[in-house]
Parts: C-alpha cells; structure tokens; sequence
C-alpha cells in the first residue's frame, strides 16, 4: 500500500486560487478513480475535483471557505502499489527497525442517517444544521425544526429525503416542541458567506464602491405588447415555445442601443477608457439556489425574439444547475434583471460592474389610465434603470429609457428596420 497526494490542478485561465465550497468526501471514504472528490469556486464558476485515483481518503487538506492556491495539497489517498509520495509521509509513524504496521483498518460506512431507526435528539450546543436554502425553507413551511432533524449528507447536511423521513415518523417519535410555530425561540445560526455568496457579496461591494449610480424609473403602458404577445404565443407558442416579456425587451435593448452606444458599454476606471460595444451581449440576472448569478445572452442583435428566448431558457438553466461555463458567465455589456411577479412597483439595481447600465423590469399590474378622457384598464410596467454617473450623463439615461419606451408601447417597431 502505498500513499497518493492529490494536489489543487490548474484549472486554466491564469487562475492562481480556488474558493473550497463543498467536500464530496470525508476520512475513511472508499473512493473510485474520477470521483467527485470537492466543490472549488473560481471567479465565474464552481468546478468538481475528480479523483485521478481509486483508494482510501486518510485527510482532507483544507476547510470549507478556505482559499486554496493552485497546487497546495488538497486530499491524501491510500492506494494499492507505491502512491505518489514516500512512505515517511504517512501520519502513522513506523517503529524503528520493524516492520511498517498494517494499515488502519477503515470502519464502514454508516448507514444514512435518514433511516436509521433512531429518535431524533437536539444536536449538541453550538452545532447548527446544515442545510441548503431550499431544504431550510421547506423546513419552514413543514413546521420543523432543523435541529431535530439528523443529516445523512456530506458533513451531516439535511437533504430534502432527510426531512421526508423526519415528517413520516410518528408524532410520538419527535421532540414535544418540534414542528410547533408558537414555540418561543432563541437559537442563533451562523451562517458563514463562503462559496458563491462570497463572490455576490464582494461584487456588490466593488459595484457600489466604485460606481455612482443614479436610478431613473419609468412606467411602460404594455398593454399592445402583452397583447402581441398572447397572439405570437397562441400561434407559434406550441412549436416555438412560449415567449416571456423579456425576450421582447432584449429586442427593445437592441434596437435602442444604436442610438445610445454610451450606454452598451464597459468602463475600465483605472485606465480611463470607456469601450462602446456594437455586438450586444446582454447579462440576464438569475436567482439560483446558491445565489444570483448572470449568464450572458451573447450577441442578441444577430438573433430573432424566439431564438433569443430559447437561448435565455439554456442559460437560466445551466445556471439554476451549476452547469454554466466561464464563457458564459462573462463579457456582458449590459444586464437585464427581473423579479417576475415578485417584481414590485420600483426597485434599484445595482450594476454589474465594469458595465455602465442596467435596465430593471418591474411587475406588470392593471391600472385604471385616462385615454382620450375616458377612464380604461391598462397594463403597466416600471421599468427601473440604474447607470453610471461618471460616463452616462441624467439627460442620456432618460432619453435611452424613453427609446425603450416608444418600442415597447408599439411593439410593431420592434420588427421594423
């Protein structure tokens, strides 16, 4: 038997250090030759570490949260035959002039916590369930308490099938205060902001720090577009797939940008040089179960309103799946975010910096409107766009929205060249 060092692999792109986020494994695992071994976060991507090795894991080599350098040792392997390092690294030291002793018999694994028939206990002082934000928030709506619910996940994580098994016991089986909403509380949860919230957090920061932004609002009157929609749908909807708002805006977006380029832009602030784009990549802020995330819908100009939306559903996909690449999560010229139905009356998004614009879609309401002096139902939408003070001056701002105004409360110029 012999000892394999696993070393952090130079996963390209210039990359120095990788964010730890996840262990697949743990001491004592048996793991097989391309395994998932770990969780690493670049600046654009989480990426799986396989194991090049089948063998025994003896010790993992850093924390989660924990800022890993390019070929630091990251997990130790027992292996059949020599392994990649003396046998002197082992943490099991040899007697001196005998023998090395046999290996540690490696227990196994235990079975899933989820079914073993045990009775749930409060988990010790100070240990917090861990837990994804799905899983927390549909402990929520169940009425249980996490802390009562054992995890059968990497690092004891409570998984949707974990709480399934929690819910079917019987009531006899759970603490007396478990599952009530009434119960007085004063737990605590720590929550370290590792991973992909480590990286919205300081993206946000950098945004807000370096750029000034104002924020110009304006209601849409989409009464024809939401209109045009439902007939392009009704028609085209079953073959072509359904169309949301938003493709319509990415065409709205297009045709506007011609006009306003300084908007369609990126602004290196320590060279002082700001760079209009003519091909029009546009960010489309996702809501993933990690985090916001921004795939870029890359040149939107050359494509049609179905093409666009076809190709905006893969992405939203690949990102809710952490399936998106670095490519596609970079070199946006300008962003689009929406809240869909939770997207209130107004809002005031940050950009995505080195970007100089972001255009902000708000919730479509029906609003009593004057037309021709008469009272009518219309429906409305704000739109909310921030900029970057420095480059894109008030008076542009408004007049880029406006454009965005006059095309999508006659939508028919939207196809109009």
């Amino acid at each position: 038997m012999g000892v394999h060092v696993i070393k952090m692999p130079d996963i390209g792109e210039g990359i120095a250090e990788v964010e730890l986020v996840a262990w697949r494994v743990k001491p004592g695992d048996t793991v097989a030759e391309d395994q998932v071994l770990a969780d690493v976060m670049t600046d654009k991507a989480t990426v799986e570490i396989p194991s090049p090795v089948a063998g025994t894991i003896i010790a993992l080599g850093g924390e989660i949260g924990q800022v890993m350098a390019v070929g630091s040792e990251l997990i130790r392997l027992e292996v059949e035959g020599a392994g990649n390092v003396k046998a002197v690294a082992r943490a099991v030291p040899a007697a001196p002039d005998k023998a090395a002793p046999a290996p540690v018999p490696v227990a196994p694994p235990p079975l899933p916590r989820a079914t073993a028939p045990v009775v749930p206990q409060p988990r010790r002082p100070g240990a917090k369930p861990i837990a994804s934000p799905a899983v927390r928030r549909r402990a929520w709506d169940l009425g249980i308490e996490l802390q009562y619910v054992p995890g059968s996940g990497a690092g004891g994580r409570v998984t949707h099938d974990d709480l399934d098994a929690y819910a079917a016991r019987a009531p006899g089986t759970q603490p007396s205060n478990a599952g009530t909403r009434y119960t007085e509380r004063n737990d605590e949860e720590a929550i370290p902001v590792i991973g992909l919230r480590r990286k919205i957090a300081l993206k946000m920061q950098e945004a807000k720090r370096r750029i000034p932004h104002f924020t110009y609002v304006e209601e849409i009157d989409v009464t024809e577009l939401e209109t045009l929609r439902a007939r392009l749908n009704a028609k085209w909807g079953a073959d072509r797939g359904r169309l949301t708002p938003l493709p319509l805006l990415v065409r709205a977006i297009v045709l506007a940008v011609r006009e306003f380029p300084q908007v369609n832009a990126r602004f290196d602030d320590e060279a002082g040089i700001v760079t209009r784009h003519g091909a029009v990549h546009i960010g489309i802020a996702t809501q993933t179960d990690g985090g916001l995330m921004v795939p870029v819908l890359r040149h939107a100009e050359a494509r049609g309103v179905w093409a666009n939306a076809t190709e905006m559903a893969r992405l939203a996909d690949a990102a809710r799946t952490a399936r998106a690449t670095r490519a596609e999560l970079g070199g946006s010229t300008i962003t689009i975010t929406s809240l869909g139905a939770l997207g209130g009356i107004v809002s005031t998004p940050v950009i995505n910096h080195p970007e100089v614009a972001i255009v902000g879609v708000n919730r479509i309401v029906e609003r009593p409107m004057m037309r021709g002096g008469a009272v009518v139902p219309r429906l409305m939408m704000n739109l909310s766009s921030s900029f970057d003070h420095r480059v894109v001056d008030g008076a542009h701002a408004a007049e880029f929205v406006q454009a965005l105004r006059a095309l999508l409360e006659c939508p028919a110029t939207l196809f109009v060249e």
